[in-house]
């Protein structure tokens, strides 16, 4: 595949603790509980953690298989390289066309927050004010927008930090609510079971919104340009993050199921972790834990930023989308146009969103419009895994377990999701959800005929490209015993 420019992303910039700070970042903990966890009572009740628990085990099954993907083929496109030279072109494009959109989307989505989050630390009255949330929202929007520009080390460092205090504030207080002697609700492990969903289509809306939680992880292979020795380090860097935040999701969601009732869930909406700071520590533990949410919001829109702004790279670099988004710029080396377009676009959808109704109905429209490409995106990147590897699988019963089932049955249940989802979606959430997809056949016809080099894809297989791999091993390992230490910042 042709590249626009002799210039390509900086290699070696992320290291493997970079790399697994941008996989928990990429979740955002903090924002997506104060921004899901209503939703998710909503949707499935006192079940939330057993929702989480249940997406979890095939979240997983996805990890793996963007980790062995991962390993055959480095491309900042990820599941759209993947899927496309695998399954089918049309299939991968649009793979890559749900993750922009969904980002995009999202862009929206998590900037309004964080601008009524900056507002209620000033003045709570201002805070219900969607048009100025979201002018505040696209001022931290353009904030980040700004760092990405400026480069993987400079978006590394700030994410260090903001995720580093966002974790601290978290884990105070799981800790400090494990002690708290207040309840509204007793512990009970049926919110752990099957039996509190309302059937498969209220099971499926839970899981739907649980993706959303998880959503953000493959950033890291988004960055496999960038990352010294991405060929294990994105994999192992998704599977961390992942394992660290399903845990922060299930303590938070338990914690809020006890010392919340019903009604406190319902009214708090996106503050509902503020109230339980309050709830926990009165006082100072509400303004504490608006500053995680804040951070963690900010954080994440700068990861999704960066997946979003390499898919496009990715895709101008293959000519499926305007060349010029494969531009590279000269001194920071980041995809420079691509960052403008998507900032371009995000800005009409926040002046969309102001006039818009309230910040809790965009999120809970945008929550399940995104979950959809998510399910969608995903879904079809786990069965790219089977087939990349189907001629290693009957070799082992770990490659069978590891590189075959738990990817296929990850990509089930992400298809199930998508299609049981849809009978309990809102109109706006579908028009958002299915119209974003189909929105995309339009560049994919426009630029298939145009006669991209991507619609005739090297199919991408696994043993021939671990042999290929063997064959050129001892001059891709020459500079193995040296370790660049002026770009990543691992300890």
């Amino acid at each position: 595949m042709r590249t626009t420019t002799n210039r390509g992303l900086q290699p070696n910039v992320l290291g493997t603790f970079d790399t697994i700070v941008m996989a928990v970042a990429g979740s955002a903990p903090a924002y997506s509980m104060a921004a899901t966890t209503a939703v998710l009572f909503g949707a499935v009740g006192y079940a939330g953690p057993a929702a989480l628990l249940y997406c979890a085990i095939p979240m997983f099954g996805i990890v793996l298989a963007y980790a062995r993907l991962g390993r055959i083929d480095v491309n900042a496109g990820a599941g759209y390289s993947w899927v496309g030279r695998t399954l089918h072109p049309f299939l991968g494009f649009l793979s890559g066309w749900a993750l922009v959109f969904a980002a995009t989307v999202f862009m929206v989505a998590g900037s309004l927050p964080a601008g009524s989050l900056t507002l209620a630390l000033i003045d709570q009255d201002l805070a219900d004010s969607t048009p100025l949330a979201a002018a505040v929202g696209a001022g931290w929007f353009l904030m980040m927008l700004l760092v990405v520009l400026g480069g993987a080390r400079l978006t590394v460092r700030a994410q260090l930090i903001m995720s580093g205090v966002e974790m601290l504030i978290l884990v105070g207080f799981i800790l400090a609510a494990v002690a708290h002697r207040g309840r509204a609700t007793a512990f009970d492990w049926s919110w752990f079971g099957l039996g509190q969903f309302d059937g498969a289509q209220g099971f499926a809306a839970g899981a739907l919104i649980a993706a959303f939680y998880y959503w953000g992880w493959d950033v890291t292979s988004n960055l496999s340009e960038e990352t010294r020795n991405s060929r294990r380090t994105a994999g192992l860097a998704a599977l961390v993050g992942v394992g660290f935040v399903f845990l922060l999701f299930v303590a938070v969601t338990v914690v809020v199921n006890i010392l919340l009732s019903a009604e406190e869930i319902r009214t708090a909406g996106p503050n509902v972790l503020a109230v339980i700071g309050q709830e926990v520590w009165p006082g100072v533990g509400g303004k504490l834990l608006v500053v995680a949410v804040l951070l963690s919001t900010v954080a994440t829109l700068e990861t999704t930023l960066l997946q979003v702004t390499r898919s496009l790279f990715a895709m101008g670099r293959d000519r499926t989308l305007p060349s010029a988004l494969g531009a590279v710029h000269r001194r920071w080396n980041t995809p420079w146009v691509a960052i403008v377009a998507v900032g371009g676009a995000a800005l009409v959808l926040f002046a969309a969103a102001a006039a818009a109704g309230s910040v809790q109905q965009i999120l809970r429209d945008a929550v399940s419009a995104i979950g959809l490409q998510i399910a969608f995106y995903y879904g079809l990147a786990g069965i790219a895994a089977v087939v990349a590897y189907k001629s290693l699988l009957l070799r082992s019963v770990r490659n069978l377990l590891l590189g075959g089932v738990w990817p296929l049955l990850g990509s089930a249940f992400m298809l199930w999701t998508f299609v049981e989802s849809l009978g309990e979606l809102s109109t706006t959430a579908l028009t958002i959800g299915l119209g974003g997809l189909l929105l995309g056949v339009v560049p994919l016809l426009v630029y298939w005929r145009g006669g991209s080099d991507y619609y005739r894809p090297a199919r991408l297989d696994a043993a021939r490209a671990m042999a290929a791999a063997e064959g050129s091993g001892p001059a891709t390992r020459a500079r193995s015993g040296t370790r660049d230490k002026s770009y990543a910042t691992d300890f």
